[in-house]
């Protein structure tokens, strides 16, 4: 062999790659070929092949002859290749089959006779109009069925039947307007429906499924929560439908659930949900409501009721979450928020109040609070008294109010503020307010912000960035650093255990 021949073989088996893999294709070392852009599905992949993955070909028909070769294989993927039919018993012969992935294509049926060690078949996005339990015959082994996205139009408990050790059903996006139960499938823990056409479950579906932990019903047209839900349940998803009412009483034996999703309804009073005593997560937000819910459960750690109509927050409310970590109130018109309101939620973190109407910052929130968000509202001052007690605040959201100037005083008793957002206000830009600034800046805190819109000499200057108006106030600060020489300098605020990772307007709350 030519020394050069020789030398690219030996950096190609270097590489992983196969000397005999097809071409189009990238074989390693671990018995995983993928291919990209094919005609047909090639020959020449090796017989020890455990995991063939094809994307983004043209292959429209499959054939029992492309796998007579492919005996050890365990996971075919094919995607995107707009294959439309597939040869009966085609995968049959693969004994060792484990998952069958064939996503955007243009079936339009499950394939036929699949092998039976079958674990995870996803048919998502292609025009599969039915479902016949023969198709699942046999695959007793099978685990996962995901069809989202098909032209699927009823659910029945004969075309599942075989599927006896089934943990996971997913069917989004189809054209289901009926299911029949009872379903029988006894292991199954996640059944979701999202993106149907249901306007009804019969309460019998769920007789069967015992161990159903999280199920979704969001986006369809459901206009009560069904009965009978299956007392192993965990989460329940019931966003986007046509929710009017909840009736907790019927739900009061779900002493699992902890998580709950009601937002994108019609409901204008919740009321009962301390019966689901185990509740972390509520989130009832673009709703109607117009007061916040009363008798919430005490072990809430999250609840969210933004987008909506609440106009007043009071302590009655609040007096039992002692768990709470999130609050949601973001785009009401509260324009009442009663001072302590929310002192015993004794682990709150993260508060959003933004677009609402209040006039000023509510007083006495817990001093546990590391992220306060009050864009868009009517506030006209950030006083001292406001926010002393705030010594873990980490980000300060006052975009868009009505705020002038800034007390330095409240800002030195916020020792580890990291993130200040203050554009959309019109700042007064006296020489005093430089004083905030030197504040902020010794601290390290990042502003965003601070145009000023008078007077007019100075208007659209930026009093943190600005050397003019330092310049122009040189005196003023000269004066300020003599007063602070004569205070004995305060020992910085120890921040190594607080991690952010935050930019501009985030709204993700999570704070480490």
């Amino acid at each position: 062999m030519h020394p050069l021949w020789t030398f690219l073989l030996g950096l190609s088996l270097t590489n992983g790659l196969s000397a005999n893999c097809p071409g189009r294709c990238s074989c390693d070392s671990m018995q995983s070929v993928q291919c990209y852009r094919l005609m047909e599905l090639p020959s020449g992949i090796p017989s020890t092949t455990k995991r063939l993955y094809i994307s983004h070909s043209r292959i429209q028909h499959l054939q029992l002859s492309n796998f007579t070769g492919l005996l050890a294989l365990e996971d075919f993927i094919l995607l995107a290749s707009g294959t439309e039919s597939i040869e009966n018993d085609t995968f049959k012969i693969l004994s060792t089959l484990k998952t069958l992935e064939l996503w955007k294509n243009k079936l339009r049926q499950v394939p036929s006779a699949l092998p039976a060690n079958l674990e995870v078949l996803k048919l998502n996005d292609n025009a599969i109009c039915a479902l016949h339990g023969s198709e699942f015959e046999g695959l007793k082994n099978l685990k996962v069925l995901e069809l989202k996205n098909n032209l699927i139009s009823s659910l029945s408990p004969s075309m599942l039947s075989p599927l006896a050790s089934l943990q996971s059903l997913m069917v989004d996006g189809n054209n289901i307007e009926s299911v029949v139960g009872p379903l029988s499938l006894p292991h199954l823990k996640y059944m979701s429906m999202e993106n149907n056409q249901l306007h009804l479950i019969p309460g019998n579906v769920f007789t069967s499924l015992q161990n159903l932990q999280f199920l979704s019903f969001s986006g369809n047209f459901l206009t009560k929560i069904p009965i009978n839900l299956p007392k192993s349940l965990l989460s329940l998803k019931m966003e986007r439908n046509q929710l009017k009412v909840v009736r907790f009483r019927d739900m009061k034996h779900l002493e699992n659930l902890s998580h709950l999703y009601l937002s994108e309804n019609f409901l204008s009073s919740i009321d009962g949900a301390q019966q689901l005593t185990n509740l972390t997560t509520l989130e009832v937000s673009q709703n109607q409501l117009q007061m916040l819910p009363p008798r919430l459960p005490s072990r809430l750690q999250k609840l969210d009721c933004s987008s909506n109509f609440i106009q007043r927050v009071t302590a009655p409310e609040f007096q039992d979450l002692r768990d709470l970590k999130h609050l949601f109130l973001d785009n009401n018109v509260v324009s009442l928020f009663e001072a302590g309101a929310l002192q015993r939620c004794s682990q709150l973190s993260n508060l959003a109040l933004e677009q609402n109407l209040l006039l000023s910052i509510p007083l006495r929130l817990p001093k546990t609070l590391a992220r306060l968000d009050l864009k868009g509202n009517a506030i006209q001052d950030m006083a001292e008294r406001e926010l002393r007690d705030l010594k873990q605040l980490q980000v300060l959201n006052l975009r868009n109010n009505r705020i002038s100037a800034l007390d330095f005083k409240a800002l030195e008793g916020l020792p580890r503020l990291r993130h200040l957002y203050l554009d959309g206000n019109p700042w007064n830009c006296t020489c005093s307010l430089l004083r905030a600034r030197e504040v902020l800046k010794a601290k390290g805190t990042d502003v965003k912000g601070g145009q000023c819109a008078a007077p007019a000499e100075r208007q659209g200057e930026s009093w943190m960035s600005s050397k003019k108006i330092l310049r122009q106030c040189e005196h003023h600060l000269q004066q300020s650093e003599k007063s602070k020489e004569t205070k004995k300098k305060p020992k910085p605020e120890d921040s190594s255990s607080i991690r952010l990772n935050m930019d501009e307007d985030d709204d993700d709350y999570e704070i480490d």
